[in-house]
């Protein structure tokens, strides 16, 4: 059985010799960031979902091809985001993008909660204007906390083109928002 502390390459050696408990902590510790990459592709929580399933069975199946198991995260996301850009190349769709399961509500004050769901309303349709890519680096970033390294890895593009499209992100973000707040 797998501790839960064990760092990643030891979950995925143990993995492979069909320890299902290590396999089912990987997918613990990488379901957020996964789903965030799919989520950052189709723009859709429904197809996100089933994408990031297929993905953590792909996983599985192919575990003895991560050459590296201290690199299964961006192995992984790779594999995440090469089956949400078929999936949006097979659909030729794009859904509008959800972010109610980052919800934050008060207690206390219902005038506040109004005003965070109109505002998170908002944003959901901005951040649907930025380019998947855009969508994808920011979400790992800011959301999942991913290091620009980490965000290159699992995009595959440079940390440089990651933190390039990080504030380009961010900047069409206060652009598009500023915008709309300014009076």
């Amino acid at each position: 059985m797998a501790a839960p502390t064990a760092d990643t390459a030891q979950l995925v050696l143990q993995a492979r010799q069909g320890d299902a408990t290590a396999f089912e902590l990987l997918v613990r510790r990488h379901l957020r960031a996964a789903y965030a990459v799919a989520l950052g592709v189709t723009g859709s929580e429904a197809d996100a979902e089933d994408i990031v399933q297929e993905s953590f069975v792909t996983a599985l199946q192919r575990l003895d091809d991560c050459r590296d198991p201290q690199r299964f995260s961006a192995w992984l996301m790779r594999i995440v985001r090469n089956r949400s850009l078929n999936h949006v190349r097979d659909e030729g769709r794009r859904s509008a993008l959800s972010l109610d399961d980052v919800t934050v509500r008060s207690k206390d004050n219902p005038a506040v909660d109004a005003e965070r769901s109109q505002l998170r309303e908002h944003l959901m349709e901005e951040i649907e204007h930025l380019t998947r890519l855009q969508r994808g680096v920011l979400l790992l970033h800011d959301l999942e906390g991913y290091r620009h390294r980490e965000v290159a890895e699992a995009l595959g593009i440079s940390e440089v083109s990651s933190r390039v499209h990080l504030l380009a992100a961010r900047r069409a973000l206060k652009a598009r928002l500023t915008g709309r707040y300014s009076a």
